[in-house]
């Protein structure tokens, strides 16, 4: 799932192809959104909160609704996309996972397979993103009060309490594994035992705010294919710290578990959900001649 650093770039690349442009095509496809038309509004700005993108465009001279904003969740698979407005749709990206397509005179803006879609009113944008804690990512950070939103839940796994968009707005499975795993920390561990949990919060900003400006997902300092992440995906390879094998469980409970990548060695403590079986790399080929008593290989859901 993409995480706020790859939502902030596509709010940013969005804001400079439509704001400030009058829309001149609107096609919503998404079912309850079949008959509304922005056509002829302006659009004012994107915004990122989060994993959330809005769109906010301007009342209609002749429509008394003011301002309204077209709220966009990327999910797992979601993507938007932005081409010269005329020119043909291009890539293996098909026709049938367009979700909106909205167009002023120079620019088209392609939103594909989007995982949410929603048109409010932007002064009642709250009732989409007022339960969001704060945006890891938004100018306005301030570490010491996301902090406090992670500290509140002494009991939770400081992983799941990551991943909870309630405490901090923008952090996915990537910048929890990976900075879990530079601060030593077991993702399973109880947010109480975190021995320095400000730093942890930290440094998940740090981490999410340079790949930002670098356009991918880097922790490692080397962005060569292969060498940029520490743990995530990386199950059954060894630790590039200590050479112990990587693994990966499942961390929370059904249906919103996700799954967690630590090194049992650099981050010691309890894990669950994990039976101890062999685990093939991400990605491995099937073996000619299975082995019975090997694991199958993990799919990243």
């Amino acid at each position: 799932m993409p995480e706020g650093d790859v939502v902030l770039r596509t709010a940013r690349r969005l804001h400079a192809a439509l704001a400030g442009k009058l829309l001149t095509r609107s096609d919503l496809r998404w079912p309850s959104l079949a008959t509304a038309d922005l056509t002829g509004r302006d659009v004012l700005e994107v915004v990122a909160v989060g994993k959330h993108l809005l769109i906010r465009v301007a009342g209609a001279a002749n429509q008394p609704d003011g301002g309204l904003t077209l709220h966009s969740h990327l999910r797992m698979d979601g993507s938007w996309h932005v081409h010269r407005t005329g020119e043909r749709w291009s890539g293996a990206r098909p026709e049938h996972g367009i979700r909106v397509i909205l167009a002023n005179q120079d620019w088209t803006a392609i939103g594909h397979r989007l995982g949410m879609l929603d048109l409010v009113s932007t002064a009642d944008e709250d009732s989409i993103v007022g339960h969001l804690g704060p945006d890891i990512l938004a100018p306005d950070w301030n570490p010491a009060t996301a902090t406090a939103r992670v500290a509140a839940h002494p009991d939770r796994s400081i992983g799941e309490t990551l991943l909870d968009q309630r405490a901090i707005a923008g952090i996915g499975t990537f910048y929890m594994s990976e900075a879990c795993f530079l601060r030593g920390v077991n993702p399973w561990l109880p947010v109480r035992e975190v021995g320095d949990l400000p730093a942890l919060v930290e440094l998940a900003h740090r981490l999410m705010t340079a790949n930002v400006e670098r356009g991918v997902q880097v922790t490692t300092g080397d962005a060569r294919r292969g060498q940029e992440q520490w743990v995530h995906s990386r199950s059954g390879r060894p630790c590039r710290r200590c050479r112990t094998t990587i693994r990966v469980a499942e961390l929370g409970l059904p249906p919103t578990q996700r799954a967690a990548f630590w090194c049992p060695s650099c981050q010691p403590g309890v894990v669950p959900t994990d039976a101890g079986a062999p685990q093939r790399p991400l990605g491995a080929g099937p073996r000619r001649r299975p082995v019975a008593s090997a694991a199958k290989p993990y799919r990243h859901p």
